[in-house]
C-alpha cells in the first residue's frame, strides 16, 4: 500500500501541461498500445517490460505491478476502446501522451502517460494518471 501511495504522489504532483495541442507521438503510441494489449491478455511480464526503471523500483515484480494496475487503474487494465490525443512536455520537462479511454463501465476516462527515454533511445512508461471525464459516459 505504501508503494502505491508513493507512486500516486509521484504522478499526481503533476504541473500544468506545457505543450497542449501537439499531435500524438507515434513512438509513445506504440509503447502504450503494446502495454494496453498486454493488460488485455493478462500478460504481466509483457506489460512490465514496457515500464521504466522507476516503476520497477516501486513494483519489483511483474505480478506486483499487475496487481497494482488491476486494483487502481481499472480503465487502463480493461477498456472497451482507447484513442490517442495530444502529447507534449509538462512544465517539469516530462514528456507525456494523453489517451482517451472508454472503461468497461461505459464511462470516458483520460489517462496521461509519462514517458522516459532510455539510454538505448527507446521509450518506457514512467507513470500514468487516470481520471474519469465528468459527464461523458459512452
Amino acid at each position: 500500500m505504501r508503494k502505491l501511495i508513493l507512486l500516486a504522489a509521484l504522478v499526481f504532483a503533476t504541473p500544468a501541461w506545457a505543450d497542449e495541442g501537439t499531435p500524438a507521438n507515434p513512438a509513445f503510441q506504440s509503447i502504450i498500445s503494446h502495454q494496453l494489449q498486454a493488460f488485455a491478455k493478462d500478460d504481466a511480464a509483457m506489460a512490465y517490460g514496457d515500464a521504466a526503471p522507476n516503476v520497477h523500483t516501486i513494483f519489483p515484480t511483474p505480478d506486483v505491478f499487475m496487481n497494482m494496475v488491476r486494483g487502481g487503474y481499472a480503465p487502463v487494465y480493461r477498456n472497451k476502446s482507447y484513442d490517442f490525443e495530444g502529447s507534449g512536455t509538462d512544465t517539469n520537462g516530462r514528456p507525456y501522451q494523453r489517451v482517451g479511454l472508454i472503461g468497461e463501465d461505459g464511462a470516458r476516462y483520460e489517462a496521461v502517460y509519462f514517458m522516459e527515454q532510455q539510454p538505448d533511445g527507446s521509450w518506457k512508461i514512467s507513470g500514468c494518471v487516470v481520471a474519469k471525464v465528468p459527464g461523458e459516459d459512452a
